[in-house]
């Protein structure tokens, strides 16, 4: 991860500069910077959400690069993120609608009092160690994801918690009694943040040897090469994109607007699966009422893209 603007393989080039950024920092005036933040990226075009909280920034953006620039530039002027880092990919349509810079509680929710990872927090391996640590059966590799990210893709090997918010992964790592059972602890997640406070509460928790992936998944999937890749299956974004491959190429899941579950194209090709209504994951779960309204969404979303704009369901 660096400051500087990453080269990218031509499969991943688009048209969008896509920026994902976090800094945990001890941020008091959070809120002062809300307004400014906001009239900085819409200046500059610029979309996508920014979380604004006590313990710093998190969030991804997308734009031209001057205008990604900018909004760095802003924010690395600030005295708190000075030395804020960010990964970028690419995107060939605009993958937000809008601009948000929210005002949180945390910039990452788990929920649990006095989880600093500015005090305390897991041993940070880069991209090209990962493999050789994840390989070694004294260690055992925690996916801190949720089940809807897990399912399209995941490290070989991992352990699953099968979590359907962050807030549930403190309450799992408790009432698995045999996580101790071996010394190492390897975590990941999509681009770093969640594993600054995962690592931060398992080492609260009496786990000495904790390491995770510094980047994500998304910088391992930047610089490792796919012959030489522990990774199985596509990343989830939380984006238009859905999910990318390696190269941070854009993958070929879309997502349900019914369920907002990632869809491949053999799920897209299932009998019960009805653009905006129904998928595989929740035909099963929705009444004849919830149906006609999503086909009511969906065609106001068609007739938006007629006119040329895009509706704010879709």
């Amino acid at each position: 991860m660096t400051n500087s603007a990453t080269t990218l393989p031509p499969e991943a080039q688009g048209s969008f500069l896509v920026a994902a950024l976090y800094h945990f920092a001890r941020l008091h005036r959070f809120a002062d910077l809300r307004d400014p933040l906001q009239a900085v990226c819409d200046d500059h075009g610029v979309k996508g959400t920014l979380l604004l909280a006590q313990e710093g920034v998190n969030g991804t953006i997308a734009g031209t690069e001057g205008g990604i620039a900018a909004v760095l530039a802003f924010l690395r002027a600030q005295p708190e993120f000075r030395n804020l880092e960010h990964k970028e990919s690419r995107a060939a349509a605009m993958p937000f609608l809008r601009m948000k810079v929210r005002i949180k509680k945390e910039i990452v929710t788990m929920g649990v009092e006095d989880i600093d990872p500015l005090t305390i927090v897991g041993t940070y391996v880069e991209p090209k160690d990962w493999n050789a640590l994840i390989s070694d059966p004294e260690t055992l590799v925690i996916d801190t994801r949720n089940d809807y990210e897990t399912a399209i893709g995941t490290f070989r090997g991992a352990l699953d918690p099968q979590t359907k918010t962050f807030r549930e992964f403190p309450d799992w790592v408790k009432n698995q009694t045999g996580l101790h059972n071996k010394p190492k602890i390897a975590m990941y997640c999509t681009g770093g943040i969640r594993c600054e406070k995962a690592t931060a509460f398992m080492k609260s928790q009496g786990f000495d040897e904790v390491y995770h992936l510094k980047g994500g998944i998304l910088k391992y999937l930047e610089e490792t090469p796919p012959q030489e890749s522990l990774w199985e299956g596509a990343c989830f974004v939380f984006d238009d994109r859905v999910s990318v491959t390696h190269g941070l190429g854009e993958g070929e899941h879309t997502l349900c607007h019914a369920c907002r579950q990632p869809l491949t194209l053999e799920e897209r090709a299932s009998p019960v699966h009805e653009e905006g209504v129904a998928c595989v994951h929740c035909h099963d779960t929705r009444t004849d009422e919830d149906r006609e309204r999503y086909r009511q969404r969906q065609r106001q979303i068609a007739l938006a893209k007629m006119r040329g704009s895009k509706h704010l369901g879709s």
